[in-house]
């Protein structure tokens, strides 16, 4: 490892042998060149990496080193090698409130197809217009686990997981007006689901949920 990254990170080589996922490097407040000397070490070792919560000048960090990685600007979102494993294990159906949701819904999306996973994006499911998501119905029930995002008052996934059979995967957005405290709101909502088999994930974290779904359909 050069000694200038030694200062600032300890890579997890190992981590796909231990634990059968790849590790992932959350860009946000690592500076560009920090973000671009691990993408460098990484793409030398062979590493499988996603590279998440990255902004232009991150992204642009990683694609000097690794100008054929897969970006993905909406979910903030960098892969290397850019194309996803064959698909294994059961389906992850990742449903979106609102369009407001989707960079955090991309993520999941797409951190569960990099770990391995056939995964579907329904958008714009929201409880203000039921209809929408009981026209999903079909696609919903064949998911092994379904990741839900919402944000304003976060009901989306009670609904969810009081009509499928699957375990229901919560992320709370930062979307909404002043009383949605940033999140806030959805994920004590979240939190209090009265519908049984819901998982609860931190405010935003797209990434979470995805692995965490990756890791529930595995064998499903």
């Amino acid at each position: 490892m050069p000694p200038e990254l030694a200062q600032v990170a300890q890579l997890d080589h190992d981590r796909t042998d231990r634990r059968g996922y790849p590790e992932a490097v959350y860009c946000q407040h690592k500076s560009p060149a920090q973000v671009a000397a691990i993408a460098r070490e990484l793409v030398e070792r062979g590493s499988p990496t996603l590279f998440t919560r990255a902004d232009a000048a991150r992204a642009d960090a990683v694609l000097s080193v690794a100008p054929e990685a897969f970006h993905d600007a909406e979910a903030g979102l960098l892969a290397w090698p850019p194309s996803p494993p064959d698909p294994s294990g059961g389906l992850v159906v990742v449903a979106a409130a609102g369009t407001s949701d989707l960079p955090v819904a991309r993520e999941a999306q797409l951190t569960a197809t990099y770990l391995g996973r056939r995964a579907e994006l329904v958008m714009d499911v929201g409880v203000a217009g039921l209809h929408r998501v009981l026209g999903r119905l079909d696609l919903l029930r064949e998911a092994s686990v379904v990741v839900v995002v919402a944000g304003m008052d976060g009901a989306l996934p009670s609904v969810v997981a009081g009509l499928v059979r699957a375990p229901v995967v919560a992320v709370p957005t930062s979307v909404g007006y002043g009383a949605a405290f940033e999140g806030l709101t959805a994920l004590l909502t979240m939190l209090n689901s009265c519908a049984p088999g819901v998982s609860v994930v931190n405010i935003d974290n797209g990434y979470g949920a995805g692995h965490l779904a990756a890791q529930i359909s595995e064998g499903r």
